[in-house]
């Protein structure tokens, strides 16, 4: 192997670890994800489903204040009375032809008991977290307008749930959807620390209604991905220019 190639050789690998260590590790188990919705069969009763999607449900009395039980994971339906379906036509130039459609669970007949109980439909995307999980992830979407009646509200959220302290949540961030005039992008983050590996990440909608009421949100254009490491950046940046310099003296 001649010098020169030693040389590029070398810096290559420098430029490799570098863009390695903007990621997290290999080793974690959290990972990216992004949706456009174009892609997926409207007529496939599965296909939210089998692109990850759950759905589940917490019911409270009609305060909204006393928990009555829930019913958790399931996959998501695509269409029918229950959680979610992808909707089409719902959107302008950048939500493209196709879009997710969530609203409550109308299956449960618990909507109109005494007063009205309040039912929290949730549908979610769904990781565990590991160790060099740790940083930063953004979760962005677009929503739209839907059609809420009555007192329901809308949330998208990122959960970190902790399983083995009886699911209580250690992160809830939230972006209130429920007054969404026109179509609006969003961003949100969650800090996740070494001491959360172990635990339940969720990111996804959610909807609380009672009586019947009409609750769907239209989503669009899904991305969660972590933020990367400025430092990071900057060493790569550094070992790149360094390597396109070299190579013009070789």
């Amino acid at each position: 192997m001649s010098k020169q190639q030693i040389r590029q050789a070398g810096l290559s690998a420098v430029a490799a670890m570098a863009m390695c260590s903007i990621a997290p590790a290999s080793w974690a188990a959290l990972s990216g994800y992004s949706q456009d919705f174009e892609g997926l069969d409207q007529g496939n009763g599965a296909a939210l489903a089998e692109d990850g999607w759950n759905v589940g449900a917490n019911v409270f009395d009609s305060t909204g204040q006393n928990f009555l039980y829930n019913y958790f994971t399931f996959p998501a339906p695509n269409g029918g009375p229950a959680f979610s379906a992808i909707d089409a036509g719902q959107g302008g130039a950048a939500q493209g032809a196709q879009q997710l459609s969530v609203y409550n669970d109308y299956n449960n007949a618990d909507h109109g008991n005494g007063s009205g109980n309040r039912i929290e439909a949730n549908v979610f995307q769904e990781q565990i977290i590991d160790a060099g999980d740790e940083g930063t992830w953004t979760f962005s979407f677009d929503a739209g307008p839907g059609n809420l009646d009555g007192d329901t509200t809308a949330l998208a959220f990122i959960k970190v749930i902790d399983p083995n302290a009886g699911f209580a949540l250690t992160d809830f961030v939230t972006i209130d959807t429920t007054n969404v005039a026109a179509w609006t992008s969003f961003s949100m983050s969650v800090d996740i620390d070494a001491g959360q590996a172990g635990q339940v990440l969720q990111f996804g909608f959610l909807n609380v209604a009672s009586n019947f009421d009409s609750s769907g949100v239209f989503y669009d254009n899904i991305n969660f991905a972590p933020v990367p490491v400025p430092g990071a950046l900057l060493l790569f940046g550094s070992a790149f220019l360094g390597f396109l310099g070299l190579k013009r003296k070789a």
